[in-house]
């Protein structure tokens, strides 16, 4: 029996007089609305109304259930109604955490369009490399990049991005340029980049023609925050590798320079990951799908800044040869925080 129908039923025929009424009114057959009764009474073990050939009353029982089915069907109601309120214009403090490098060079960036849209959220915006628990910080969701491992969360793909080598001039001017990325095992200074959870320092390798190269070389630097690791860079500290986004307008206005060009590093997806509520409330929902909608069409992460034309098309080739993740783990797999 489907019992919130039952109740509607019952209140609309106390309401009418007659179940022929009760029947117009809620655009169903009177067969139907006297079986619902049936079913109610019957479900209740107690008689809700007496009926005769010309009119329907209450009893005792029935009015006091007619009392409370309408305070709750008014409940429902007003639920129902603050829900669509919520969903025309969502609403309150959503906690979200994401990566300096994303947050600095894309997502803050772009908050106004966000504000624009969804003037009554109030974001609580956690930036640094730093890995989070969403459960135990009661984070609403994360911004993250690398490899697939919590599987209990649901992960929603929203884009990638590459590694690449740059350094300054004045650096380039001390050392020289190399050619290959063996040269810095012995000739050149590495800014390294240490993994926030673990400390330990991030490795790499680059391709082009089919050789494969481990890149590594030492270090008289390590950061643990990538935003660090471009000052370093800029500051001709050593040879930087970081993700294209962040180094693009530096390149285009010659305060760095590329290296290797025609090498290309393995694609890095970029996630976004939020526990697995079986309903996502609408603050959440509308943050994920503005972000994702932000990165399939921003500048930054779809490399349209002046970089070298051998490297966006060994990029390209790369991204053509490499596996495609399914669609079904696209939003039901999460994302180590990198």
């Amino acid at each position: 029996m489907d019992k919130f129908s039952a109740m509607q039923a019952f209140v609309r025929v106390v309401e009418a007089g007659t179940f022929t009424k009760a029947a117009d009114s809620m655009h169903l057959p009177k067969a139907t609305v006297t079986r619902l009764i049936q079913d109610l009474e019957k479900e209740l073990e107690t008689k809700l109304l007496n009926r005769t050939t010309r009119k329907v009353t209450v009893t005792v029982d029935g009015a006091s259930y007619y009392e409370q089915a309408c305070r709750l069907l008014d409940e429902v109601h007003e639920l129902e109604a603050s829900m669509s309120r919520a969903k025309a214009s969502p609403r309150g403090k959503l906690k979200v955490d994401i990566p300096s490098s994303l947050g600095l060079a894309v997502i803050i960036p772009s908050l106004p369009d966000f504000y624009a849209r969804y003037p009554d959220i109030q974001l609580h915006l956690g930036v640094s490399d730093r890995p989070v628990d969403l459960l135990a910080e009661n984070v609403d969701c994360v911004v993250r990049a690398g490899a697939i491992t919590d599987q209990s969360l649901v992960a929603r793909r929203i884009g990638e991005f590459y590694i690449m080598a740059c350094a300054s001039p004045a650096y380039l001017k001390r050392h020289g340029v190399p050619q290959h990325p063996d040269e810095l095992k012995n000739e050149h200074q590495m800014i390294g980049y240490m993994s926030p959870l673990t400390g330990k320092l991030f490795s790499l390798k680059m391709q082009k023609d089919g050789e494969l190269v481990e890149v590594g070389g030492q270090h008289q630097l390590a950061v643990n925050d990538s935003s660090a690791a471009v000052v370093a860079g800029l500051s001709g500290l050593g040879v930087l590798f970081t993700s294209t986004f962040m180094v693009q307008q530096h390149i285009s206005s010659g305060v760095l320079e590329p290296l290797f060009t025609g090498w290309c590093t393995e694609a890095k997806p970029i996630y976004i990951v939020y526990p697995p509520n079986r309903h996502l409330s609408n603050k959440v929902r509308v943050f994920v799908d503005w972000i994702a909608e932000l990165f399939a069409q921003h500048d930054l992460m779809n490399r349209k800044s002046s970089l070298p034309p051998e490297m966006c098309s060994a990029w390209t080739a790369a991204k053509e040869s490499s596996v495609v993740m399914p669609k079904n783990a696209q939003r039901e797999q999460a994302a180590e925080t990198v």
